[in-house]
């Protein structure tokens, strides 16, 4: 399997990420108590595929050949560690508002990894992941937007005196 370089690693994260967020949006889908929310989700659900599926279209970019089997071990490892943290922090007793801080906290990750991605690219120069950052970050930037002004909304209508 070849090394990876940098940019080869973000990209593989990236993919990973977007693979765990699928899984992510839909167990906090369980978990939301409006309709609305629940849609909010849904669309996040389709956004996080798409985003993975044009990660995977890139690796057929020339600049990836004989990397593509190592980015893709790279994406597996990233989803199954993201993965991990979510079953970690959203235990069996999870409720909407520990569903969407942990939107909060992921997303943040998401769109660090996205940007780190295409800082490393602005050298690298690879159109393919210049155009799959173009797409991306703004997604992941309203994702991480949503996320915590439905974790505010949610956290605002709780009395915050309660037991919980």
């Amino acid at each position: 399997m070849s090394e990876l370089r940098n940019l080869d690693e973000k990209l593989g994260e990236v993919l990973g990420l977007a693979q765990a967020a699928k899984g992510a949006t839909q167990k906090v889908g369980k978990l939301a108590e409006e309709d609305e929310r629940r849609r909010l989700l849904d669309q996040m659900t389709e956004e996080a595929e798409e985003t993975a599926r044009r990660c995977e279209t890139v690796l057929d970019d020339a600049a990836f050949d004989g990397r593509k089997t190592a980015i893709l071990a790279q994406a597996r490892e990233t989803r199954q560690e993201a993965t991990e943290m979510m079953s970690t922090y959203l235990g069996d007793d999870a409720d909407e508002l520990d569903g969407f801080e942990f939107l909060v906290m992921a997303e943040a990750g998401e769109v660090g990894h996205w940007k780190i991605l295409d800082t490393l690219n602005e050298r690298a120069g690879i159109a393919a992941v210049r155009e799959l950052t173009s797409y991306a970050i703004p997604v992941q930037d309203r994702h991480e937007q949503l996320a915590r002004e439905t974790a505010l909304a949610i956290a605002g209508a709780e009395d915050p005196l309660a037991v919980s």
